[in-house]
Parts: structure tokens; sequence; C-alpha cells
């Protein structure tokens, strides 16, 4: 297939790109700068200039592909409302492109407020009213209705491995600018966790399936006790794990508190049957002992 693909040159995106390209698939990415459009030549892909905000692009990239997956998102917390509707435009521009082709539009999205503190599957949709402002699976559902064969690929708060920039990274420097990795309470909020190759491969399963409207959840662990996330971090920094409470982790987190005591297992018992998806790499614990993060 010709696959274009929005994030391709990021943490994730690189891999989706690198796992198609050996599955014998056609990608091209879409590239917002020169740099990145050379990392996907090098990577064996095609690039394609643009950027999310730039529709037309979106539109053109779309139109000359067989489907379509959609992994980009400007990650810039401090403007997190504005962010999420720039990634709303760019899934309907996205979808109306392929409206009554047939062709795939896999979208991403993640498992952590679907249903907080519940273990949370892919059969769970999240409630209507909900306050949180990205609307990824709710823009592909629009247009599924319309002859594309829109998914979502729900990611784990920890995408992790090599390279990884995102939520665990954010703990790391935050224990090393305090001196203290901490968890807030008894620590037990749950997170999920996936390495970035399981992730990737899931993402080509999704493309060749033939289901159209389904939710995957990209989940290798589906509860991992935060405290013991916040444990692993002192130990590679050699730095004490301590207890905040809700006040204190509201200070010392800042803008992450709420990430850090979020408490959102969820499972991936469907996703693995439907897709024969089995994830093999190491665990984020693992990851951490082995000590990459660190250096």
């Amino acid at each position: 297939m010709r696959v274009f693909v929005t994030g391709a040159t990021g943490f994730v995106g690189s891999a989706v790109v690198a796992e198609l390209i050996r599955g014998g698939h056609d990608v091209t990415g879409l590239a917002r700068s020169e740099a990145s459009a050379e990392a996907l030549k090098a990577a064996g892909a095609k690039a394609h200039r643009g950027d999310l905000e730039d529709l037309e692009s979106l539109r053109s990239g779309a139109a000359a592909s067989d489907g379509v997956i959609h992994m980009g998102f400007v990650h810039d917390f401090s403007r997190f409302k504005e962010v999420c509707e720039i990634d709303e435009r760019a899934i309907t521009a996205l979808g109306t492109t392929l409206v009554g082709s047939g062709r795939p539009l896999i979208v991403t999205s993640g498992t952590a407020l679907v249903t907080p503190g519940l273990l949370a599957t892919e059969e769970d949709v999240r409630p209507a009213g909900s306050e949180f402002p990205r609307m990824s699976e709710e823009a592909a559902v629009a247009v599924s209705d319309q002859g594309v064969r829109g998914s979502a690929v729900r990611l784990s708060p920890s995408v992790h491995g090599s390279g990884d920039h995102g939520f665990v990274p954010i703990l790391i420097n935050k224990a090393r600018e305090t001196g203290v990795s901490a968890y807030v309470g008894q620590g037990r909020n749950r997170w999920t966790a996936v390495h970035r190759l399981d992730a990737a491969v899931l993402y080509r399963l999704v493309l060749e399936d033939k289901t159209a409207g389904a939710r995957y959840h990209g989940v290798a662990e589906e509860e991992i006790a935060f405290r013991d996330i916040a444990e692993a971090i002192g130990k590679g920094l050699n730095v004490p794990a301590v207890a905040l409470s809700p006040e204190e982790a509201a200070d010392h987190f800042g803008w992450f508190a709420n990430f850090a005591s979020i408490d959102c297992p969820a499972s991936s018992i469907l996703t693995q049957e439907c897709l024969n998806w089995t994830p093999v790499q190491p665990t984020l614990l693992a990851d951490l002992e082995c000590g990459t993060y660190f250096k």
C-alpha cells in the first residue's frame, strides 16, 4: 500500500515508518522541514512537505495514498486546547479527502482518560460531555460513516524505548532538578506502558486489517504502580523516592501534577485477540533498569 504518515519522524512515527517499509509498504511522510525530509529519505520513505496546519498539504498527501496513519500532534501543553483543535482540523481534512473511497484512516489517541480509575477496554468510549479537548476519535468517527475505514489506536501514557522524550523523561528531569523522585500519596495510581517497537507493529496490523470503526489499545502492561516508576527513577539517579500530598504534588510537578496522579489502567486483550498482536519488547521498568534513560 501507499501509506501517508503524519508525525513520521517522531519518536513513535519513525518506528512506524520503519515497520511499514519492512512490511512491504510504500511510505510517504509529512515533513515540515528539510531536516525531516532528509530523515525520511534516509529511512527509505518519501517526503511530502507541509505541516498539520497546512490543510492543503494534508489533503494532497491523503489523496495520493491508499491509506493514512495520523500520528502528528503539536506537543505544546501550554496551549493544549489550541493544539487539540489543530489536531481535529487535520483529521477532518484527511478524512474528507478519503470520503467514499473505503481507504483506511488511522488516528491516534490515548487510554489515560477513557475510564479513569477503572480498567479501560477497547469497547469503552469516553462519556459525552467530557471536558477533555482532544477529539481525535470523534473526528475519525465523523467521517467513518461516509465510506472511510476509520479506526483509532489509543496509546499508553508511557510509550518507551531509546529516544523517548515523553512523560517518563519529564519525570526524570523533574527528579534531577529537585533531587527527589516523587509520587502522590501511596503511589498506587496506575499507568500503562508500551514499547515504541511494539506500538509500531500494532499500527501496521491495524492498517492491514479490514475492520472499520474499531478502537485498539497500544498497551503492553495494563497497570504499573506509579510508585514503582518513581522508585526506578530514584534508583537510576541515586536520589530518594518520596511521597507527596496532593497539595505538595501540585507545587512539585506543576502542570504535570494531574498526569502524575491519574489512575488509568487499560487492557489490550481485545486488540491482541483481534489482530494477533503480541508485545515482545522490554517492559518500562526493564528499560529504566538498563540505564539508557539516565545517560
